[in-house]
């Protein structure tokens, strides 16, 4: 599925892409019958600075089939890259989105994390929307289950029998994108895709920046406002990492010249 413009950002990778165009590639996929599940991941600039030192999540990072650009830090990032994104996609309304399709086409999704019972509200708020859409199932495993081999089994077994089209993960950064490329791959699935925050904010457990932060791209800016002893320090030095990120690739590029080839490898 890796046939979208790729742009690679301090060694990670974002598919240029839009909402509709994504959300047809993993129906179309997930519709047909494959060897093996696809992974569609959404980095954002925190994402990119946590990838930085930490090799197992870079490592699920640049193996997605997907990687749409959650965040519009990395589609101006792009720009001055000179590889331009075409827009930003938010993993929650491309959840939302795929939801719709899935009603459409008879396809079942499984919601695997969130806060306690925000899959289970989100999935009953998914099927009011759309009555037709198939929920396999919901399951939200306990605090450091991935230190838990028995109930990361159980997880595996659950999901197993349920062998949904469509599995979205939300386990929060970096622990979802490690257990999908760490789990997903062996798993009866057609797709998985991490959510982050889309179930709490679904279910209304988080309220969702308003539509004006969204279309001006500034939801980190209403989310450092409404929460600012929790989050200055991670938008104050980490936006500041970022930038320098994208500066040393954009003033040295030599050093970047061996590393995509390496990393799609």
């Amino acid at each position: 599925m890796k046939n979208n413009t790729r742009c690679w950002i301090a060694g990670v990778p974002v598919d240029s892409t839009t909402l509709e165009k994504a959300a047809t590639q993993i129906v179309d996929n997930a519709r047909k019958q494959k060897s093996r599940p696809l992974l569609i991941l959404g980095p954002n600039a925190q994402l990119v600075t946590l990838a930085q030192n930490n090799m197992a999540f870079a490592k699920a990072l640049r193996a997605s089939d997907l990687s749409i650009p959650d965040g519009i830090s990395v589609v101006l990032a792009s720009r001055l890259l000179g590889a331009p994104l075409q827009t930003r996609v938010t993993g929650g309304d491309l959840m939302e989105r795929l939801c719709a399709a899935a009603a459409l086409h008879g396809l079942s999704v499984f919601l695997l994390g969130g806060l306690p019972m925000a899959a289970h509200l989100a999935a009953q708020r998914l099927r009011r929307k759309y009555p037709r859409l198939i929920i396999a199932g919901t399951y939200c495993p306990p605090l450091g289950f991935e230190h838990d081999p028995e109930e990361n089994a159980r997880i595996r077994k659950t999901i197993t029998a349920a062998a949904p089209d469509l599995l979205f993960v939300a386990f929060g950064a970096p622990k979802q994108e490690i257990w999908m490329h760490e789990n997903c791959p062996s798993l009866p699935i057609g797709a998985a895709m991490s959510v982050g925050a889309a179930f709490d904010t679904q279910a209304g457990l988080r309220r969702r920046a308003p539509g004006w932060a969204h279309k001006l791209g500034v939801e980190w800016l209403y989310r450092l406002l409404r929460e600012p002893r929790r989050l200055w320090r991670r938008y104050l030095f980490g936006n500041t990492y970022f930038i320098y990120l994208v500066l040393r690739q954009k003033l040295l590029p030599h050093r970047f010249h061996h590393v995509q080839p390496e990393l799609q490898a």
